[in-house]
């Protein structure tokens, strides 16, 4: 089968992005794909090409220059072809985004947050326990990471709920690129943070604890940012501190439940989270999807690859590449080099808000471990689509400590 722009990509389809997956079929194509077909290529979501191994996608990922953002950031991208900063900008407009929310998650932003989110995580936790059973993807790993936005936000916890569902059906219709329903949730996404805006427009807070006062304090090319980019970069925001976590942590959670074991080690001695996390981190990455085009021509392994057609890094894949980690498909605490892996991105783009990320999860993973003695899968695993990796539906069985 040939790509129906066959002067752009010359190559026959090398997987289908389309195909039906499990919950762990798509770590066996990528272990192919790093072995056989390195440079990988699509006819999926308009066509796309893939890097699996761990070298050239981390080479992509600090080359800024050659690999920009500013044409395609994400595959499948936003039906409806919005961009909003920081993720979509490149450098130098890039610059004053991530300065500002930088700015925000210093270390001493991050110990006056950590009480706040082990009571939040207590709480949001007990109906589950409660319950006995449940989807841990759909309940605390949405509504717990939720809480987690507002307080770096500083948010109303009274919008927590809304944004936890609103999010939830907006990345859900991304991945099925139903334009309607992306749109209509985007706009209420949209509509908390114009209303976050107005409010610290007029009343400002310190610019080291609050994003919107800190992005509404930068210039850039001697203007301040207008409202609608601050706005476009807190909408950003509001969502991207929510898709991940509940797919990781239902990773995390089919991992323990697989492994009774690590549940008992873990649990006898919670000073191991936050090792366990990293490994975590690195074997359930939930990114296949973030993407670059090139800015010139680039040859590699063999392939040319054209200015135009979208580069995902598949940073689940890089995480799981032999090459780099020994015995990359098993869980190794202490691993000498896990401090390499991408589960957060490297380069310009990293993820701006890896230091909250880890936070936030070590609590969720010390809270599960601690308000537990067994967990157990208790149903069918449901595996997320592009643009991300894992389970967006775990359902499992706990045993209340």
């Amino acid at each position: 089968m040939q790509h129906d722009a066959g002067a752009k990509c010359p190559f026959n389809e090398d997987f289908d992005a389309h195909a039906d997956e499990t919950f762990d079929s798509p770590h066996d194509l990528y272990r192919q794909l790093r072995d056989e077909t390195p440079v990988a290529y699509s006819r999926g979501y308009e066509g796309f090409w893939a890097l699996t191994r761990f070298e050239d996608v981390e080479a992509a990922a600090r080359n800024a220059d050659t690999f920009i953002s500013s044409v395609r950031a994400v595959v499948p991208s936003d039906p409806r072809g919005i961009r909003r900063p920081p993720l979509n900008f490149d450098a130098p407009a890039h610059s004053p985004f991530r300065r500002a929310l930088d700015r925000t998650l210093h270390h001493a932003g991050l110990e006056r947050l950590e009480p706040l989110l082990r009571a939040h995580a207590e709480r949001e936790l007990q109906p589950f326990l409660d319950a006995g059973t449940g989807d841990i993807c759909r309940t605390f790993g949405t509504i717990y990471p939720a809480y987690t936005a507002a307080e770096w936000l500083n948010l109303e916890h009274d919008e927590v709920a809304r944004l936890a569902s609103v999010s939830s059906e907006w990345v859900d219709a991304w991945r099925r690129q139903d334009g309607a329903t992306v749109t209509a949730r985007s706009e209420e996404m949209y509509g908390m943070a114009r209303a976050l805006v107005a409010d610290r427009r007029e009343y400002p807070r310190p610019i080291e604890s609050d994003p919107a006062s800190s992005l509404l304090s930068e210039e850039y090319e001697g203007a301040p940012l207008s409202d609608e980019l601050v706005v476009g970069a807190l909408r950003q925001s509001l969502v991207v501190g929510l898709v991940a976590p509940p797919i990781l942590l239902g990773g995390i959670c089919v991992h323990l439940a697989r492994d009774p074991e690590l549940q008992s080690r873990l649990r006898a001695d919670l000073s191991l989270v936050p090792a366990a996390l990293e490994e975590f981190i690195r074997l359930y990455t939930p990114y296949r999807g973030f993407a670059r085009t090139v800015s010139e021509p680039v040859e590699l392994h063999g392939r040319t690859i054209e200015p135009g057609v979208p580069v995902t890094l598949v940073y689940s894949s890089a995480n799981r590449d032999e090459r780099m980690f020994p015995d990359a498909d098993e869980f190794i605490l202490d691993r000498p080099n896990i401090a390499r892996h991408l589960g957060f991105g490297r380069g310009r783009h990293r993820c701006v808000g890896m230091s909250l990320a880890r936070l936030s999860l070590r609590i969720a993973l010390e809270t599960i471990l601690a308000r537990t003695t067994s967990i157990e899968l208790a149903g069918a695993i449901e595996a997320t689509r592009m643009p991300e990796l894992g389970a967006q539906s775990v359902p499992l069985r706990v045993v209340a400590a």
